[in-house]
């Protein structure tokens, strides 16, 4: 059993024997234990977006969540108490996003908002439906055009500091920005594919119930990408 996503891969997981007595994984687990992490990061995002993080402590909490992402995704062992800490410092994060760009284009982070539930359930009622599948062939695809998007956002980064853009790299170019950002909440929107399939395949395979931590923090993962990508996508149409 093999996953498409290389946050939530299930060859890091023991094989699944239904004959023993070890809970199961259910959609209710998933839904449950996404809920929990999505409550926590909404939390810690508001109280953020109250009173901002500023200088050491915002690149503090960056860096913390970017480090228990990763530790999430490379371990062989769910930890939910670290999947808790990382909504944690991801919303502070986030909270503190949030309020800059809504300081700049007033109403922006409530679009967002409902452009991220709207890309959820866009994709999941083109998931259920059968029209979006994660086949060997989209995978392939996805997550090629996935690692070119980031490359040439590390690109952009660095032609950030050298002006470009008026400091915001290609993203800030006119119309190459756009064409960046549109595609930036196109794939995220479609990463939720192999989430959508990594949970089916593991309930199906009979996956242990602590395995829903672990479907929950790629949720999450993917969900505050498509919310970040919505954002920057927002503030570029509000320039032109």
């Amino acid at each position: 059993m093999q996953s498409s996503n290389p946050v939530l891969k299930q060859s890091r997981y023991a094989t699944f024997d239904s004959a023993t007595q070890v809970a199961r994984m259910s959609i209710d687990d998933v839904v449950t234990r996404t809920g929990i992490l999505l409550a926590v990061l909404l939390l810690a995002a508001v109280a953020t977006y109250v009173a901002p993080l500023t200088g050491v402590l915002f690149f503090g909490a960056l860096i913390i969540g970017f480090v228990l992402c990763i530790v999430n995704s490379v371990s062989k062992t769910v930890r939910p108490a670290l999947m808790v800490l990382y909504s944690v410092f991801e919303g502070l994060v986030i909270g503190t996003i949030s309020r800059v760009y809504n300081d700049y284009y007033s109403g922006i982070v409530a679009q967002a908002v409902i452009g991220t539930v709207a890309a959820f359930v866009g994709i999941l009622f083109l998931y259920k439906s059968g029209k979006l599948r994660a086949t060997p062939k989209f995978t392939r695809i996805l997550l090629g055009a996935v690692a070119g998007y980031f490359v040439l956002g590390l690109i952009s980064l660095v032609a950030s500091f050298f002006h470009v853009g008026n400091g915001m790299g290609f993203y800030g170019v006119t119309g190459l920005g756009l064409l960046m950002s549109v595609a930036g909440v196109a794939l995220a929107s479609l990463f939720l594919v192999l989430d959508f399939d990594q949970i089916e395949r593991s309930i199906a395979q009979g996956a242990p119930a602590i395995e829903a931590w672990r479907s929950g923090f790629g949720l999450i993962v993917t969900l505050v990408w498509i919310y970040l990508e919505i954002l920057r996508l927002l503030s570029i149409l509000r320039d032109r």
